[in-house]
């Protein structure tokens, strides 16, 4: 999700087609499927089997299929909430006033959104296929992303050498931390991110033994991790 990307025009962005309307019986079906689907995925992440979710809400599988063809399909319908609380999260980092309060509260907003779903985990760690209007909403939280950490460093407020790149740490190490933790200590996370948070600071840095990762081998990892799942099936 973070990178050094470049916003895209609104004449080079896609739109969501316009949705069919459902019969009252395949809405219910679809609801159930969706209500059943993002229990399962917060509780095992995103290779969750379809067979058990379609069990779990009544229908069968080839029902599933048919509202959604495949794997991806499930998880943008979950997960279309949650990206647009991140992308409201990404725009109040940004607007704050403090740069430093903008900045460690957007860092706060979204290390709570992955709190407790591991699904959700499983979509910001990962690079994996999806729609148009998914992939502008990622884009638009990654250009936020990295305008925060500038805007924050120009302020001085956070050390010089801290990139995008290295923010991609944050919500793989969030996501394990979330998912050791959830059932013993919940709340762990945020005495995790306050750590972290201490060492962001200006007046805290030190020369680091390592360059930052590229833009490139960000993805690759992300790469790695979306290739090791059941995705796209």
């Amino acid at each position: 999700m973070f990178g050094r990307l470049v916003d895209m025009s609104d004449s080079d962005r896609s739109l969501c087609p316009k949705k069919r309307v459902l019969r009252r019986d395949a809405q219910r079906n679809r609801d159930a499927l969706i209500a059943v689907a993002r229990s399962a995925f917060a509780q095992d992440g995103i290779d969750a089997p379809l067979e058990s979710i379609a069990k779990r809400a009544g229908v069968a599988i080839g029902t599933l299929y048919r509202h959604f063809p495949t794997r991806i399909d499930v998880i943008e319908a979950i997960f279309a909430e949650k990206l647009a609380e991140w992308l409201a999260a990404a725009e109040r980092g940004a607007a704050a006033e403090d740069a430093w309060e903008g900045f460690a509260g957007y860092l706060e907003d979204m290390c709570a959104l992955q709190a407790g779903d591991r699904g959700f985990n499983d979509l910001a760690s990962m690079r994996l296929p999806s729609s148009p209007e998914v992939e502008r909403m990622r884009l638009r939280i990654s250009v936020l992303s990295c305008a925060i950490l500038d805007r924050a460093q120009r302020a001085g407020v956070v050390r010089p050498d801290l990139t995008p790149e290295d923010l991609a740490f944050l919500i793989w190490s969030q996501a394990r931390i979330t998912q050791a933790t959830r059932e013993i200590a919940p709340r762990a996370w945020r005495r995790h991110l306050a750590l972290l948070l201490d060492g962001f600071r200006a007046e805290r840095a030190h020369p680091l033994p390592e360059p930052a990762m590229t833009p490139g081998q960000v993805a690759q990892a992300m790469g790695a991790l979306g290739g090791s799942s059941g995705c796209p099936g």
